[in-house]
């Protein structure tokens, strides 16, 4: 299987630097988990978008972008639940 290269957009790192250290460990964890599998297991899609999906990441959601065709997972937004999807 083809190994997907990971890009975090501005807004996502600013949001993974913003959170308490023993999270932003497993948040960057799990976004680098992201390169071997880009659909882990609990993954969703996000209603009204093409190619946009969530990870749940204990109290935080990682939301990203997969291209199939470049191999490239795009991190557009890293926040808790509460406040990710607006």
């Amino acid at each position: 299987m083809a190994r997907y290269e990971v890009e975090i957009s501005r807004t996502a790192e600013r949001q993974l630097k913003r959170l308490p250290p023993e999270d932003r460990q497993r948040v960057a964890r799990a976004v680098a988990m992201l390169a071997i599998e880009p659909h882990p297991r609990g993954v969703r899609k996000l209603a009204g978008y093409d190619d946009v999906f969530r990870v749940r990441t204990g109290r935080y959601r990682i939301i990203y972008s997969v291209d199939k065709a470049k191999l490239i997972v795009l991190v557009l937004k890293i926040g808790h639940r509460k406040n990710v999807y607006r």
